[in-house]
């Protein structure tokens, strides 16, 4: 019996353990595995393989039963949601899975799946500068980072190299060149609107969007399986080509071809295992989505990358003698400072002109307008900024009031309408104290884990940087000769924009953060955390592209580390 239990420790026992399968985890397990690590990687979720688990992937409306429309019957234990539509239905979460309670309203967004949200993400990959790196320690509202953009710069390149980023070579310190090929091409719109910039503003530039999406693959991508972009724009439902980054058409494959990974879905992580005696993490709790049975993992080093709020929670229920209160939460910041973006701020209007053009085919992103607000000194009466996502395009309209013969007609040949273009900010929301996340002392959810709770909050910042958002997109808008426009603060809740950060931030002192320069928690340091929750500040940027760098960048120091006998 005992020879059992021993093969049973032997088998549950890794070098690594990486926790959440989405883009930062994939990014953990590609690195770990290329260094020849046995990884386990746990996901909560579902399984899902690339291609054969996409079942809606390049359907045509005509085939949904509904066309998108859920029935009744298959809406109950939804509650509504942004993928409750039959071309997503397959990545809505229900509500049992994982009740919380909003202390404040608060809109929290998942992907319990093999793969996470990097099949549902929105693609965006620009890199963070030195003025964000630089902006704590300048503004005071934050901790200093610990690393600078010339730290990153190389883990950039190398994320990208491997991902496929479309895109251009801008030329703007605020928004350092990435390596990039061919990007998508802006309507006649948006060009028109670039001119206009550049006539009226010496300090707002309109680019293409960097994106991850394979243009024009290299062999590094035809080496994943993956190919060109088809420009479908029905990213949101997997990709059959792999043309665009997730952990399910890239890294984990990748990794699963060195023989060194093993990927256990339906794993829900319960808590961080820490040997008072040894003085370090030894492995991972978690409990089977099915059974309900508990079941250990063990390992040299663990990686946290359940998506930011997740892994808040995780570390905060990781509790034992040495750390009563949370895996290295000697400081009491743990859940402290979240952050997110401002995406409350929206712009629309028309433009009568160039009647003659229209787009031809779909572009699955957009244009984008970098941060122009404080970037070098401070000058506004908010801190920090926004940056702004341009989208146009001419949009026609079937006239569907009369019957028979010219019913069809209409409908076969659409009357093109006007141009339109529309905007929206991303604004960087200011870390505070008070926004926070915490665990319910009473309340479990039905795998017997205390429920998060999430009190967080807008500021008098995010409204002022809001309303400057508004006053300037109308500006812009009227200068470009555009006309019926609308600008306006939603008034969205936090957690809309689906980039939450903060809780366990990096930094230089243990008393005011919980994270090293390379990510280790400074009180236990086989510990590492590497997704959203690992940011210090939030930026103006989509935050991916960072979470990837920074986790390639960890794990690799991690290995020398492991080889150094430091862990």
């Amino acid at each position: 019996m005992a020879n059992l239990n021993i093969d049973s420790i032997k088998d549950r026992t890794f070098d690594a353990v990486v926790i959440g399968s989405g883009a930062s985890g994939g990014w953990a397990a590609k690195e770990l595995c290329d260094n020849g690590l046995k990884t386990l990687v746990l996901e909560r979720g579902r399984d899902v393989k690339h291609i054969k688990d996409y079942p809606t992937a390049s359907k045509a409306p005509w085939q949904f039963e509904f066309r998108g429309t859920v029935p009744l019957d298959k809406r109950v234990g939804y509650g509504g949601g942004r993928f409750l539509n039959e071309a997503t239905l397959h990545w809505a979460l229900k509500e049992d899975e994982q009740p919380y309670i909003q202390e404040k309203p608060f809109r929290w967004f998942r992907g319990y799946h093999v793969g996470g949200k990097s099949l549902l993400w929105a693609r965006q990959t620009q890199r963070w500068s030195d003025f964000d790196f630089e902006g704590p320690a300048r503004d005071g509202f934050a901790v200093d980072w610990p690393i600078r953009y010339k730290d990153l710069e190389p883990w950039y390149a190398h994320v990208e190299k491997f991902a496929g980023i479309a895109g251009n070579r801008d030329g703007l310190p605020e928004l350092p060149d990435s390596e990039c090929m061919p990007g998508f091409e802006m309507s006649c719109i948006e060009k028109h609107f670039l001119e206009s910039l550049k006539k009226h503003y010496n300090d707002r530039h309109l680019i293409q969007a960097r994106c991850a999406h394979i243009t024009d693959p290299q062999p590094i991508h035809t080496q994943q399986g993956r190919a060109k972009c088809m420009n479908q724009a029905m990213c949101n439902r997997g990709c059959v080509y792999g043309a665009y980054f997730s952990s399910n058409s890239s890294t984990l494959p990748w990794a699963m071809k060195t023989g060194n990974l093993t990927i256990r879905p339906d794993s829900v992580v319960h808590s961080i295992i820490y040997d008072d005696k040894k003085g370090r993490a030894t492995g991972v709790r978690v409990i089977d989505r099915h059974s309900k049975e508990m079941i250990e993992f063990y390992a040299k080093i663990i990686f946290v990358n359940a998506s930011a709020l997740n892994t808040n929670a995780i570390l905060l229920n990781s509790k034992s003698s040495r750390f009563p209160n949370g895996l290295g939460n000697d400081s009491g910041l743990l859940g402290k400072y979240i952050a997110w973006h401002n995406y409350r701020g929206k712009a629309n209007a028309i433009y009568e002109g160039f009647k003659d053009k229209k787009t031809s085919g779909r572009n699955p992103s957009h244009s984008y307008i970098p941060r122009f607000r404080n970037v070098r000194k401070q000058e506004m009466d908010f801190l920090r900024g926004y940056a702004i996502g341009i989208g146009g395009g001419r949009g026609t309209s079937s006239d569907t009031s009369m019957i028979g013969d010219e019913l069809r007609e209409n409908l076969l040949h659409p009357k093109l309408g006007t141009w339109h273009i529309s905007s929206w900010m991303m604004g960087e929301v200011i870390p505070i104290e008070k926004n926070h996340v915490r665990l319910h002392e009473d309340l479990k959810d039905k795998y017997g884990i205390p429920q998060l709770v999430i009190s967080c909050e807008w500021t008098d910042n995010d409204d002022k940087m809001t309303q400057d958002y508004v006053e300037q997109s109308r500006e812009m808008f009227e200068k470009a000769g555009f006309v019926n426009i609308t600008a306006n603060d939603t008034g969205a809740p936090p957690g809309s924009d689906i980039h939450e950060m903060g809780g366990v931030r990096m930094g230089r002192d243990p008393k005011t953060s919980l994270l090293n320069a390379w990510n280790q928690m400074h009180h236990c340091p086989n510990v590492f955390v590497t997704d959203g929750a690992c940011m210090t500040s939030t930026g103006t940027q989509n935050p991916t592209l960072t979470f990837m760098a920074i986790t390639a960048r960890a794990a690799n120091h991690a290995v020398d580390e492991l080889k150094k006998r430091n862990l």
